[in-house]
C-alpha cells in the first residue's frame, strides 16, 4: 500500500488562505503579511491591513525584513536581512493548526537597538516551544527613521503601531492556527525587551496581552522634543523639508546612511551586539569611548516617543501610576552584557584610572569613585562595561519592579558564564530560552557543549509561565525580594539586584572629552 505524505495544512485567516510547511513539532507559517508593504504613498503612515486574497498564499518561506544592512559582522544573532517590500509579516509556528486546540501563544519581538534585527533569525525558531504546547508568532515591523522618526505630517511611533497591528492579527486570527487569543504573552529581548515594556505600559495596548516576558530590555524612550531635533536634522542634511512628501524623495539607502549621521557618536563605528546601540568596539579608544558615552546617555536615538497620545507618559511613570498592574511580568538581564564593550581597545586604556573614564562619559564623581571601590579586581575596561551592564540594564529590571509595586513581577538574573567568551554576555540567554542550542551560531558564543539542563530550567520557566503565568520562584515584591539565578546549577536567592540600588538615584552629568 502507498502511504501518501499529508497534505500541506491550509489556514484561513480574516484576509485569505495560507499553506504552512509540516515539521516534527508541527506547523510553521512564515510570511504571512499582517499589514500592506510601507512603501509608496504608505511609506510614512500608520499601518494599514493587507488586502484581501482568494487564492492560498504559500506561506513556507520567510518574507522580507525590514533590516537591509547589518550593523556589525559580529552580532551574536544570526539575524538575516531579506529583500522586499512587504516587511510588515509575522511567522508562526504551532503545535496543531486546529480552531479547538486553545494552546497559549507566545508573541515575540526582535531586538536590534529599533536599528536592525530580523524576524527571520533560525534561534527565534518556534519548534521547541511546539515541542511544549506553546504556540509562537514572530513579528517584523519597521526600524530606525522610517519606523520611529519624527516627520511633521506623519504619525508618532510608527513602529509601535505595527505592534499593535501585529497584535490585532493574533487576536482576529491566532484561533485558526491552533492559539488561544485570552492567553497572549508578550516577550522580546534587548530592543524587543524595551518593546515589550513600552506596550505594559501604554494604556491602548493593554487587551491585546494578557502576560509580559521581557530579556534584557532597557526603558529606552524618546522625548517629542529629541525626536523632532533628530527628524529636522535628518532632513537638513538631506536636503529636504521634514514631511512626508520631502523625505518621500529620498532613497531607502539615503535614509539609511542619513540617520547614521545623525545618532548619537555611538552610532557611527561598529556595533558589538544585536541591540544596535554601538558599544564602541572599534580599535580607536576615542570612538569606544564615544559610544561608551552614548550608551551611558541611554540615547538610543530611535526609539518609542512619549508623545502624549499613543503613548501618554514614560513606561515607568505610567507602571507606577498602575498600568498594567493587572498583567503578571517575568524580567531580566543577564550578569554582564555589555562587560565586553571595551575589549578591543583593552590594552590601550589599562593605563588609564576607570574613575576617569566614567566621569569623562558622564558619571557623577561621587558615584564613579563608589562604583570603582565596589567593584575591586576589574581592570578598566571591564570596569567600565560592567557600569554600562549595570546602568542600562539591570537598573532597568530594578526600577520596573520597584514601580510595579505589588503587582505580579518575577525577576531573574542569567548567571551561566560562556566557556567561548567568559562571561555571560548579551544574547548569550536567547538561544536557551528558546532551547535551540543546535542552531547555527550558537556554538560560537555558547561553546561546543552548552548545558541543556540550563536550557531546559530557562526555556521550562518561559512555557510555564506562558502557560500557567508562573515561572516557578516567588515572585518580588519590596518587602521580600526574590530572584531566580540561572546558572549551571540555578538557585534562588533574595535581592538579585541589590548590588546596584545606589545607580538608581545617580546623577548624570553631560559628557566630556575623554581627554
Amino acid at each position: 500500500m502507498t502511504v501518501r505524505p499529508a497534505e500541506p495544512p491550509i489556514v484561513r485567516t480574516a484576509h485569505g488562505p495560507v499553506r504552512g510547511e509540516r515539521r516534527d513539532t508541527g506547523v510553521r507559517f512564515l510570511g504571512i503579511p499582517y499589514a500592506q508593504p510601507p512603501v509608496g504613498a504608505l511609506r510614512f503612515a500608520a499601518p494599514v491591513p493587507p488586502e484581501p486574497w482568494s487564492d492560498v498564499l504559500d506561506a513556507t518561506a520567510y518574507g522580507p525584513t525590514a533590516q537591509r544592512r547589518p550593523l556589525a559582522e559580529v552580532t551574536f544573532i544570526p539575524e538575516p536581512s531579506i529583500p522586499g517590500d512587504g516587511t510588515l509579516n509575522l511567522n508562526v509556528f504551532t503545535p496543531d493548526p486546529s480552531p479547538n486546540a486553545g494552546l497559549p501563544v507566545m508573541v515575540w519581538i526582535h531586538g536590534g537597538g529599533f536599528l536592525a534585527g530580523s524576524q527571520a533569525s533560525p534561534w527565534y525558531d518556534g519548534a521547541a516551544f511546539n515541542r511544549d504546547g506553546v504556540v509562537v508568532v514572530s513579528i517584523g515591523y519597521r526600524l530606525g527613521f522610517d519606523g520611529f522618526g519624527w516627520i511633521s505630517d506623519a504619525p508618532h511611533n510608527r513602529a509601535v503601531r505595527d505592534w499593535l497591528l501585529a497584535l490585532e492579527w493574533v487576536r482576529d486570527n491566532i484561533r485558526g492556527f491552533g492559539g488561544d487569543p485570552g492567553r497572549v504573552t508578550i516577550a522580546g529581548q534587548s530592543a524587543g525587551g524595551a518593546a515589550v515594556l513600552t506596550l505594559l505600559g501604554m494604556p491602548r495596548a493593554q487587551h491585546l496581552f494578557h502576560r509580559v516576558h521581557c530579556l534584557s530590555g532597557p526603558v529606552s524612550q524618546v522625548s517629542t522634543t529629541e525626536a523632532e531635533r533628530l527628524g529636522r536634522r535628518l532632513a537638513e542634511l538631506g536636503g529636504v523639508p521634514p514631511t512626508r512628501t520631502g523625505l518621500s524623495q529620498l532613497s531607502e539607502e539615503q535614509i539609511l546612511d542619513l540617520q547614521k549621521q545623525v545618532s548619537s557618536p555611538a552610532a557611527d563605528t561598529d556595533t558589538d551586539t544585536d541591540t544596535g546601540t554601538d558599544t564602541g568596539t572599534g580599535t580607536d579608544p576615542e570612538d569606544a569611548l564615544a559610544g561608551i558615552a552614548g550608551l551611558i546617555a541611554e540615547s538610543l536615538p530611535f526609539a518609542p516617543v512619549v508623545d502624549g497620545d499613543l503613548i501618554p507618559e514614560p513606561t515607568l511613570d505610567a507602571l507606577a501610576a498602575g498600568t498594567g498592574a493587572g498583567k503578571e511580568l517575568v524580567l531580566g538581564a543577564t550578569d554582564h552584557e555589555f562587560t565586553m564593550a571595551l575589549h578591543p581597545v583593552r590594552d590601550r586604556l589599562a593605563a588609564v584610572a576607570p574613575a576617569r573614564i566614567l566621569t569623562a562619559c558622564g558619571v557623577d564623581e561621587a558615584v564613579a569613585a563608589a562604583y570603582v571601590a565596589d567593584h575591586p579586581g576589574l581592570d578598566t575596561a571591564d570596569l567600565v562595561g560592567q557600569y554600562v551592564t549595570d546602568h542600562l540594564f539591570r537598573t532597568a529590571v530594578a526600577r520596573v519592579a520597584r514601580a510595579r509595586g505589588t503587582a505580579p513581577t518575577w525577576l531573574y538574573r542569567f548567571a551561566w558564564r560562556s566557556p567561548v567568551l567568559g562571561l555571560a554576555t548579551h544574547c548569550l540567554d536567547v538561544p536557551f530560552h528558546f532551547d535551540c542550542l543546535d542552531a547555527e551560531g550558537v556554538t560560537a558564543v555558547a561553546g561546543a557543549e552548552p548545558p541543556k539542563a540550563l536550557a531546559a530550567d530557562v526555556h521550562g520557566a518561559a512555557v510555564a509561565f506562558i502557560r500557567d503565568g508562573r515561572p516557578g520562584w516567588t515572585p518580588w515584591i519590596s518587602s521580600a525580594p526574590a530572584t531566580r539565578v540561572f546558572d549551571t546549577r540555578s538557585s534562588d536567592t533574595g535581592d538579585g539586584y541589590a548590588d546596584v540600588s545606589a545607580l538608581l538615584t545617580a546623577p548624570h552629568q553631560s559628557p566630556t572629552s575623554p581627554g
